[in-house]
């Protein structure tokens, strides 16, 4: 069974959460929790893109006004902005999935089929920053985010080498799926190699905790499931890590941060939100799986879910982290 399978299986939210362009027909219920305090005032989740093949790794793009996302499987990458509809940004895009801004606003993107990370400079051109560890290629790099001085850390799964419709397939050269961390001197580092395929990954506003989803049961159903919380010190290090959030049914993928703290993953009923402590507050459903997340907007107060073939937004009282910063 194929990991979008796995994610994809077992949803029926019946009218709760059905989308089309335009306003979607429902939103969160009281079973989903008590969302006040986070959705703004009649939020409603809004499809903005339909027809991709499976859309991932949102990044907000403060000079472009607008978001550029992957659509994995179609192999290229897409920019959408306000009023206008997504035209292609990266075509083909190397099988593109998670991409991040760095610390001078430079887009950073994971790429499947170089197994490599990969940075835009400003003519266009695109740098690679990893793509060997140990003299080993990596695996396929996932996803990606920026710490606090200025290090990108990202995690390699095997993903992009064991599904045919999202890379190039191979052997895995790498003894472990690790989360690495790019120094700001561009020195590649291994800093975790505890979890089976580490996926989506973001910092706690302070810096000091990462988050990482575990998705290993999304390639075996009898592998493991959750949110790790780890360590993160001065220099960089990690500690091991503790289990923050159990995940079922499924899995997470992407997760992203708020200014105070509450972590959103997108999981496969939707994006599960969570507070500081590992309890789960809420949920905002979507009729389909849901990949990743990302805040945006002019004000960071937009939240931006990738599911399946589409693009959805929803308007929130919370801003981002990623807005917060310099």
């Amino acid at each position: 069974m194929k990991r979008r399978d796995v994610l994809a299986a077992g949803i029926g939210f019946g009218a709760l959460a059905l989308c089309r362009p335009g306003w979607a027909r429902g939103a969160a219920t009281a079973e989903d929790g008590d969302l006040s305090a986070i959705l703004k005032p009649g939020a409603r989740l809004e499809t903005l893109y339909e027809g991709g093949r499976w859309c991932e790794g949102p990044c907000w793009l403060p000079e472009r006004g607008g978001l550029v996302f992957s659509d994995v499987r179609a192999n290229r990458m897409m920019l959408l902005t306000e009023g206008d509809e997504a035209k292609p940004y990266r075509d083909p895009s190397d099988n593109a999935n998670g991409s991040v801004l760095d610390a001078q606003g430079r887009l950073v993107t994971c790429q499947h089929r170089t197994r490599s990370v990969v940075r835009e400079e400003m003519d266009g051109t695109l740098t690679t920053l990893a793509d060997r560890f140990d003299g080993k290629r990596l695996n396929s790099p996932n996803d990606a985010v920026l710490a606090s001085d200025g290090a990108i850390w990202f995690t390699d799964p095997v993903y992009g080498i064991r599904q045919p419709d999202e890379g190039l397939m191979a052997e895995p050269e790498q003894a472990a799926r690790r989360v690495y961390r790019i120094a700001p001197d561009g020195r590649l580092e291994a800093r975790i190699d505890r979890l089976d395929q580490p996926n989506g990954l973001a910092f706690s506003p302070d810096g000091a905790t990462l988050y990482v989803s575990e998705s290993g049961a999304a390639l075996n159903p009898e592998g493991p499931s959750g949110i790790w919380a780890f360590g993160i010190g001065s220099d960089g290090s990690a500690d091991d890590g503790r289990l923050f959030a159990a995940i079922s049914p499924g899995v997470s993928d992407g997760l992203a941060v708020s200014e105070a703290g509450l972590l959103f993953a997108a999981c496969q009923d939707g994006v599960r939100i969570f507070g500081k402590d590992g309890t789960q507050l809420g949920r905002i459903p979507t009729a389909t799986a849901s990949s990743n997340v990302a805040f945006g907007g002019p004000d960071g107060r937009r939240l931006f879910i990738t599911a399946g073939e589409k693009v959805h937004a929803i308007d929130l009282q919370v801003a981002g982290l990623a807005h917060a910063r310099p």
